[in-house]
């Protein structure tokens, strides 16, 4: 298909927009109102659901009869265009959420919260900076719906790709839930033949007593996941002998790029130990008007083990020193089988106060704060086995880090509930904070912190005003006008090595985000919908001020001058209201200008890699979306979509072997498939099933090959789930993720044939 040449093809080039075609629960009813979604109920979701473009969405009911759920970001797995590079259960640094024009590497181009409160965490952009999932469990929750685009003016531009938004529960009545759950992976990959297991528990209670109403929960995850990176040795790294070989075991391959080379041993695959605790507690002042406070409690102990596939004479495992395979001799070092441990504790607080009448004006004031309240990193410096008794490390600590936001916000319908204008309006504050350090020890167990090896901190804060106002100007049609008005400062840079460090400039750039929609009810069946935004992301703090400083105190590897992106996003979309759900076909497509990516600047000697901007890309696809209950007898459920995609580099000066190559990491075809059986109030069965198409890593699309470490490779995936309720109170489930054992990769190797067993209590 050929690329269109006009920005505004681009920008309008995408297909009529959405609805969830969840079905509903018994708490949450749905309705269809020229083509939006309404959502009514005690729980609304924090959406701008009048806005007539893509939302989709779904119930916990949904999640619990059709997906293996064991981690909040699993809710999201069968949503048409997206996709979470979870590598692992607990996966709390990885688990990247990729988007229609976005990749698993650009996390900061998609927004997630819970109850209105950010978890996306926009102190980087990659895949150590991903949501903190960790911060909602599965059996909280109550909805998940998704915005795909920039649409809205009430969020920023890191919302390019989509908003996230998790509902959970919030009781009516005294409730009681309890859920037990085992997990089994026989793993077989080079050298591993493993078993990866892992259980999980949660219990919550919630009551409500008056004005008032409560809700905790609280959860432990133990699991062990299979190995993440590999130590590998081209041949060019070794050198030639007439030598025997002095170790047997390392395995022969290709890299991405398909070079042969040898994988010597796994470098890192953790034991994962995660406990969290969420409590809400909320007062009605009036009928009318809540105030809620909600406090999270994150824990993680991790510890990343290497295993080495090479043994010597003896048969015990070499992990250091000279080695001897097939005629070339290469030297490993201390760290190349490395070893860390991890213990992290992360708080969050918010603070809302909402009015909720539905009649000439409503308001909101709310206020959130995440802090990493320990986060430190302990990694060995020596080589195995003598590092599991100590010796010399480094302590990397990134406590105190966070980011903490305040928005207040009001609805104003000009003539009540039946008004032709919906109004919102409001001023929003994010700031951020890193500072990250690392030290040397002579201990890395529990060793105290010596001299510092390198750091690296900062601020950035962003202050909007923003309003927009959905009109219906006439029976059959919808318009939407918004605009965002963005100040944005950087201070505080500081880049360190042991012993200089070089401060960086304040920052401040104001910006505005237009927005537009419509929609037209051609029929009573047939719905119309076009959207336009802007979004400007932002540079993060790390984008920013993580690099180094070389002897003469001079700053190498980053740029504290980089310019925001700034992306066109629009969608053009039919929808077809069937018996008992929806067809939907959206075109989509984004031109984003100085896109952020790191890469290297060939026109520069020595050639610099880091996080440059990239001149254009252009992105323009289409989506196929289908939801229907009851389709060929009653009990049968259908879900399924289908996204084409052609994203392009359109201009690179610094690296122009890029220029006409894919984007990284956005297949051209992906699709999902759920088909679900109720056979009666008790017992349903679930067959869902994802795929992917081609992918690469690089701007320059020189790793074709996927299936190898550090490559990306194409997917096909199907899911099993069987429920069945033993009595009012008590249920059970059993699933297989990836039935078919696909060996896939994202980098790191995706789960294979996973094995799972659930007890689940409701009062």
């Amino acid at each position: 298909m050929k690329r269109s040449q006009s920005t505004l093809a681009l920008a309008i080039a995408a297909a009529f927009a959405s609805t969830a075609h969840a079905q509903d629960s018994g708490a949450v009813a749905r309705e269809k109102q020229m083509g939006t979604v309404v959502v009514t109920g005690n729980r609304p979701s924090s959406l701008p659901t009048q806005i007539p473009t893509t939302i989709e969405g779904i119930t916990a009911d949904e999640i619990a009869r059709t997906i293996n759920a064991l981690d909040a970001e699993d809710a999201l797995k069968y949503l048409p265009s997206l996709l979470v590079r979870k590598r692992y259960i607990g996966d709390y640094n990885h688990a990247v959420l990729s988007t229609r024009a976005s990749g698993t590497g650009n996390s900061a181009r998609s927004a997630v919260y819970a109850d209105g409160i950010l978890l996306s965490n926009y102190l980087g952009n990659g895949a150590t900076f991903a949501p903190r999932w960790g911060m909602v469990t599965p059996s909280e929750i109550e909805r998940v719906d998704v915005l795909y685009g920039p649409f809205s003016a009430a969020y920023g531009g890191n919302s390019v790709g989509a908003v996230v938004d998790y509902v959970t529960r919030m009781p009516r009545r005294f409730e009681a839930h309890a859920r037990f759950s085992l997990s089994h992976q026989p793993f077989r990959l080079y050298n591993t033949h493993e078993d990866f297991n892992g259980r999980q528990g949660s219990v919550s209670l919630g009551n409500r007593q008056g004005a008032w109403s409560w809700f905790i929960d609280v959860s432990r995850n133990d699991s062990d996941g299979q190995p993440q990176t590999f130590v590998t040795r081209l041949p060019t790294a070794g050198t030639a002998t007439g030598a025997a070989d002095t170790v047997t075991g390392a395995v022969p391959g290709q890299d991405r790029s398909f070079r042969d080379w040898l994988i010597l041993g796994t470098a890192t695959q953790y034991h994962t130990v995660q406990d969290h605790l969420k409590a809400k507690l909320a007062y009605d002042f009036s009928p009318t008007v809540r105030a809620t406070y909600v406090l999270g409690v994150w824990q993680n102990e991790s510890e990343g083990r290497p295993a080495s596939f090479l043994a010597n004479g003896s048969g015990q495992p070499v992990n250091s020193g000279p080695v001897t395979i097939g005629g070339r001799t290469y030297t490993l070092g201390q760290t190349d089988f490395n070893v860390s441990n991890e213990e992290l504790r992360h708080l969050m607080h918010g603070l809302s106060v909402k009015s909720n009448t539905k009649g000439v004006f409503d308001w909101e004031l709310a206020a959130s704060l995440y802090d990493y309240d320990q986060d430190e990193l302990r990694a060995a410096t020596v080589a195995l086995p003598g590092a599991l008794n100590g010796g010399a490390g480094r302590i990397v600590d990134g406590s105190g880090t966070g980011w903490n936001t305040f928005a207040a916000k009001g609805i104003w319908r000009p003539q009540g509930k039946g008004s032709g204008h919906i109004v919102e309006f409001g001023y929003q504050r994010e700031a951020y904070k890193l500072a990250s350090i690392e030290r040397a020890t002579g201990n890395w167990i529990d060793g105290a912190p010596g001299a510092r090896n390198s750091a690296f901190s900062g601020r950035t804060r962003t202050q909007a005003l923003y309003g927009q106002d959905t009109w219906r100007f006439a029976p059959d049609w919808k318009a939407v006008l918004g605009l965002r008005l963005e100040r944005w400062e950087a201070r505080d840079g500081l880049t360190s090595n042991a012993t200089a460090t070089v401060a960086h400039g304040e920052r401040r750039e104001h910006y505005a985000s237009p927005k537009a929609a419509l929609a037209w009810q051609v029929t009573p069946d047939w719905t119309l919908k076009a959207s336009l935004g802007r979004a400007v992301r932002m540079p993060t703090v790390s984008e920013l001020y993580q690099g180094g400083v070389n002897g003469a105190g001079v700053l190498i590897n980053n740029d504290p001058n980089l310019a925001p992106e700034r992306s066109w996003t629009g969608e053009l979309t039919a929808e077809r209201k069937l018996e008992t759900g929806s067809l939907r076909l959206t075109a989509f497509g984004e031109r984003t200008k100085d896109a952020l990516y790191s890469q290297t600047n060939v026109l520069v000697t020595p050639n610099v890699t880091n996080v440059q901007n990239v001149g254009r890309i252009d992105t323009q696809g289409i989506e196929l979306a289908y939801g229907v209950t009851d389709v060929f007898k009653p009990g049968f459920d259908l879900n399924a979509s289908l996204t084409w995609t052609d994203s392009t580099i359109e201009r690179n000066d610094k690296f122009p072997a890029s220029v006409g190559k894919r984007q990284p990491r956005i297949p051209e075809w992906r699709a999902t498939g759920v088909a679900s059986y109720r056979f009666n109030d008790r017992f349903a069965v679930t067959l869902a099933a994802r795929y992917s198409g081609d992918q690469f890593s690089t701007l320059d699309n020189s790793d074709p090959n996927g299936f190898a470490y550090q490559g990306a490779s194409k997917y096909f995936t199907a899911d099993l789930r069987a429920t069945y309720r033993l009595s009012k109170q008590w249920s059970v489930a059993l699933g297989i993720d990836n039935l078919n054992n696909y060996k896939y990769w994202n980098f790191h190797p995706y789960p294979q044939r996973t094995w799972l067993a659930e007890v689940k209590y409701d009062l």
